[in-house]
């Protein structure tokens, strides 16, 4: 089951999501109750570009293996 986060339109807060189905998104939000909050997208969900010209693409240096960012190689930080 997968964890979304979910930030509300009224109070800005952000908050996670345990959707127990595929189409089970969070309604409202739980710390005010308001109707509809925004889905965020996650890191998985839009990968790094490498093209980018700020990317550091950490599998071609030699801070790849103590990464604090945990990547795999062409991750932007």
């Amino acid at each position: 089951m997968p964890i979304y986060t979910y930030t509300c339109r009224s109070c800005h807060q952000t908050f996670d999501h345990l959707a127990r189905t595929l189409s089970d998104g969070a309604s409202a939000c739980p710390m005010c109750g308001a109707d509809k909050p925004v889905k965020e997208l996650s890191s998985f969900a839009a990968p790094a570009s490498k093209s980018s010209p700020n990317a550091a693409a950490c599998g071609t240096c030699d801070a790849a293996p103590r990464c604090p960012h945990a990547c795999s190689g062409g991750c932007i930080h």
